[in-house]
């Protein structure tokens, strides 16, 4: 699977445990920053991986801030992200389940990284299971302007 992932200074550790336990696994990471614990803007790298997920560049995008929130915000800001912020493997297979998420976020001050590679596999493994939850997609699709 391609896999686009990307935090901000904050979360860059837990993206470095990240991209390498997905390497491992033999995904193909595409590592979009940052690359340092200098302080930078979560807004620059939430709105990069829901690009490439909605260009077709990434299949799936993971992205890390501090607690999720404010990337994850950004990610939902480009039209066609539907980024869930989690903290468990229940609601990272349940977005994927429910909401058809494309993009995950986490907060690396909130979640170890035991934890996180879990909810990883469980996000990854997860399909949409559509049936009553294709209408609520194709609405947030309509607040996106794309349907």
């Amino acid at each position: 699977m391609r896999i686009a992932i990307g935090a901000d200074h904050a979360g860059f550790r837990l993206k470095q445990q990240l991209a390498q336990h997905l390497k491992d696994l033999d995904h193909d990471v595409d590592d979009l920053g940052t690359h340092g614990e200098e302080s930078v803007d979560y807004p620059d790298f939430g709105a990069a991986v829901g690009r490439a997920v909605v260009a077709g560049d990434a299949d799936v995008g993971v992205c890390v801030c501090g607690t999720g929130i404010g990337i994850g915000m950004a990610a939902n800001k480009v039209p066609g992200v539907r980024a869930a912020v989690v903290h468990d493997a229940t609601s990272a297979r349940l977005a994927r389940e429910h909401n058809d998420a494309n993009v995950v976020c986490l907060g690396a001050r909130l979640v170890g990284s035991a934890v996180a590679q879990d909810i990883i596999d469980v996000f990854l493994s997860a399909s949409f299971e559509a049936g009553r939850h294709v209408r609520r997609i194709d609405k947030l699709a309509r607040l996106d302007g794309r349907a």
